[in-house]
């Protein structure tokens, strides 16, 4: 399996833009601080770690929406990005951006480390300041927990 990479990076005040990639491409998901879109991602994550059979997330990009779809299979977990033209529309209006099957641990670590490098670089003061919500600590910290809890 080819390396996943995560990126969570402030553009503009209330502005972010996801990177997800591996070596077979990357996409990009922009989200709003209109909605808790990191939060609902960290949470989604946390759920398949923890053995949810399936979770979703959504980034608000207004008025597009970026949709996260994750499916568990034993270890691994099957990941589709999908781009929607509104919030409102149906799933069957989406076009998948990109897709990826990669290990629960692998995806884990992706997303803290996008999390950590993006609070790493901004601190928890600027990245408030530029994302206009707090740091999404208490979610970071809970897939953490979950993360370590399969790996030891």
């Amino acid at each position: 399996m080819a390396g996943l990479s995560f990126i969570w990076t402030l553009r503009y005040r209330g502005w972010a833009v996801c990177t997800i990639s591996d070596d077979h491409g990357q996409a990009e998901a922009i989200a709003s601080d209109v909605t808790g879109g990191p939060e609902y991602l960290l949470r989604a994550v946390k759920s398949v770690t923890q053995g949810a059979a399936t979770a979703h997330a959504e980034f608000e990009a207004e008025p597009t929406a970026f949709r996260w779809f994750f499916q568990r299979c034993d270890s691994d977990v099957k990941i589709r990005l999908a781009k929607a033209p509104d919030r409102n529309s149906p799933d069957s209006e989406d076009t998948v951006i990109w897709s990826g099957c990669y290990t629960i641990d692998a995806l884990a670590r992706a997303v803290l480390n996008g999390f950590d490098n993006a609070v790493s670089e901004l601190g928890e003061e600027n990245y408030r300041s530029q994302w206009g919500r707090a740091f999404p600590r208490e979610d970071v910290e809970a897939l953490r927990t979950a993360w370590r809890q399969i790996t030891s």
